[in-house]
């Protein structure tokens, strides 16, 4: 049973690594089109949007499995 829970952490932190390189990339790709929407550019602004939603199912992810793995 103490092997099955190492190897249910190692697969959590792993998934959290991935959530957490998916989030930087969202933010990233979010700062650069807000900054262009803030600009004027309309396509921009609407590329934020639906980034803006992504990140914050990922974020949800993020805290739903952070919170697991304190368990």
């Amino acid at each position: 049973m103490h092997q099955e829970n190492i190897n249910i952490n190692t697969i959590t932190f792993k998934f959290m690594e991935q959530i957490v390189k998916n989030i930087n990339e969202l933010t990233a790709a979010f700062a650069a089109d807000a900054e262009k929407a803030v600009a004027g550019n309309k396509a921009a602004g609407c590329r934020a949007r639906k980034i803006s939603l992504e990140l914050e199912k990922a974020l949800k992810s993020f805290r739903k499995i952070s919170v697991e793995a304190a368990k």
